[in-house]
């Protein structure tokens, strides 16, 4: 007789629609969550570009820039011209330059950063460079090896406002305590709202898996 099956085949259908709207409604929780997350990563990474850390610090570290021909970009130069007002201003006796160079360059964007400032009066004895780094984070570690063991490791930073952010995030995380001095960005409109959000998933995704592992990966998927 087929009466009594009826039951018996109806149990796991419904079983599988509760399972599938537990599934969709895991999704969909899952979905919200992720975008909360991403948007208040964007808020922190807009407030952050919005904030001057300048203070009385042990040393200033300009984060390297493109330069050509051992002349500094204008993004170079303009993270230069503030490290120097900055060190004018007396917030520290010591600046930091970092960056390494293209396969083809002739000059770092360190030595290149050390030239332009000891030209506009920065004795060399304030002056420091590493110019091995290839990343933010390849630059800071280097830097921690020759400046955490003398017992410097109050840092104002120099970037681009977009980066301050993240920056932060990779100095504290190597050892330092640090805030960010940023400059003004000189993207139009939509080239800096792309940053932002560049940046954002940077943060977002570096605050996961560590932002060492981030260079990693990065550098594995563009070589």
């Amino acid at each position: 007789m087929s009466g009594p099956a009826g039951p018996a085949v109806a149990a796991p259908i419904r079983r599988r629609r509760r399972w599938g709207t537990w599934v969709a409604r895991g999704a969909v929780a899952l979905l919200a969550v992720s975008v909360a997350y991403v948007v208040g990563t964007y808020v922190q990474v807009y407030r952050a570009s919005q904030h001057d850390g300048a203070r009385p610090a042990d040393a200033i570290i300009v984060l390297g820039a493109a330069q050509y021909a051992g002349r500094p970009s204008p993004i170079l130069q303009d993270r230069l011209d503030h490290a120097l007002e900055l060190y004018q201003d007396g917030l520290a006796p010591l600046i930091v330059l970092t960056g390494g160079k293209q396969p083809l360059d002739e000059f770092t964007e360190a030595n290149t950063g050390y030239r332009y400032l000891l030209d506009r009066g920065v004795p060399a004895d304030a002056l420091q460079l590493e110019d091995q780094g290839t990343s933010t984070w390849d630059s800071l570690r280097a830097v921690a090896r020759f400046v955490l063991p003398e017992e410097t490791d109050q840092v104002v930073l120099v970037t681009d406002d977009y980066h301050a952010y993240r920056v932060e995030a990779i100095a504290e995380e190597i050892g330092f305590d640090a805030t960010v001095s940023p400059t003004e960005s000189r993207l139009n409109g939509t080239d800096h709202v792309r940053q932002m959000a560049r940046e954002t998933v940077a943060v977002a995704v570096g605050r996961i898996i560590g932002y060492d592992r981030l260079f990693r990966l990065d550098h594995a998927v563009n070589d």
